[in-house]
């Protein structure tokens, strides 16, 4: 029974929080009071859920021994020996194809968008996460696959406001992660990780600096774009624009300030202010899209 529990652990449920930006496309695409599309939304979550979980142990069996080295990844089932590698790997055997079935017979589209995320992050496992800035690129592209996969399963068109504003909101979590993780590990942050010998926490400050103001210009300009304003009939989502700057400068104190900023679903559940600003702004969307 234990095993399970750990199993449980590994496949680290908090990180399914990453995955809630699926019902980004049927919220902005007016359909959430739709019923059928919205379960298929959900069916996409759970899906994404599951492969996201498989992807996560794969990535723990192989790195059982650097993770070791680490002051708290040395503390997960894998690395300190109370999951059997075994029942991982049976899990991942069984898992999924299961995942990749259901997909297809959901959405054909869907499907192929969570095979290529399944064979992107297998290349960032597997050596691609070795290479400066692609490492970072990689995952951020997991977001924007994501978020189409949202926008596939419910058959509807997408906006590239969209897809920027997802890629440059990924990057800015993983570039606070990596400075999180350079800060923690130390010396011994080349042998967690080899990249590191590429980044500093200078290098990635300038990252960070670049990247938050790109996301509020990019999001700034997407609430007033005559094909926002167009398609909603309102210009009145620049209203939402001061959560996310918030939201955005909370995460940065809480990086700089608090050296936080390593695992960005544990701020997203734990602080106060972090958590104030995300329903606002999806409150704020809501009331503005739907009870106008």
């Amino acid at each position: 029974m234990k095993q399970f529990y750990y199993l449980w652990i590994s496949l680290r449920p908090k990180q399914w929080l990453k995955n809630l930006i699926i019902f980004a496309g049927i919220l902005f695409a007016l359909k959430l009071s739709n019923l059928p599309l919205f379960i298929n939304t959900v069916y996409a979550f759970l899906l994404f859920c599951a492969v996201t979980s498989c992807i996560y142990l794969i990535n723990d069996l192989k790195d059982m021994q650097n993770d070791k080295l680490h002051s708290s990844k040395k503390l997960r089932p894998l690395a300190s020996g109370a999951l059997s590698p075994i029942i991982a790997k049976l899990f991942v055997i069984v898992a999924l194809p299961f995942s990749l079935f259901f997909s297809y017979q959901l959405n054909v589209n869907f499907c192929y968008l969570v095979v290529a995320y399944i064979i992107i992050m297998l290349g960032y496992t597997f050596g691609l996460k070795k290479i400066v800035i692609l490492d970072a690129f990689i995952i951020a592209a997991g977001y924007v696959i994501r978020a189409v996969a949202g926008v596939e399963v419910i058959g509807v068109v997408f906006t590239p406001w969209f897809l920027v504003c997802a890629f440059l909101l990924a990057l800015f979590i993983v570039f606070c992660k990596r400075r999180n993780e350079i800060l923690v590990l130390g010396e011994n942050a080349v042998i967690h990780r080899l990249v590191f010998q590429e980044y500093n926490l200078q290098y990635l400050d300038q990252l960070i600096s670049v990247v938050t103001a790109a996301i509020i210009l990019t999001y700034s300009l997407y609430t007033l774009s005559s094909e926002t304003v167009q398609k909603f009939n309102t210009s009145n989502l620049i209203y939402t624009v001061p959560f996310v700057i918030f939201g955005l400068f909370r995460y940065l104190y809480l990086v700089y300030k608090k050296d936080e900023g390593g695992s960005a679903e544990n701020l997203m559940l734990s602080d106060i202010p972090l958590i104030g600003a995300m329903f606002g702004w999806l409150f704020a969307v809501i009331v503005i899209l739907y009870w106008r």
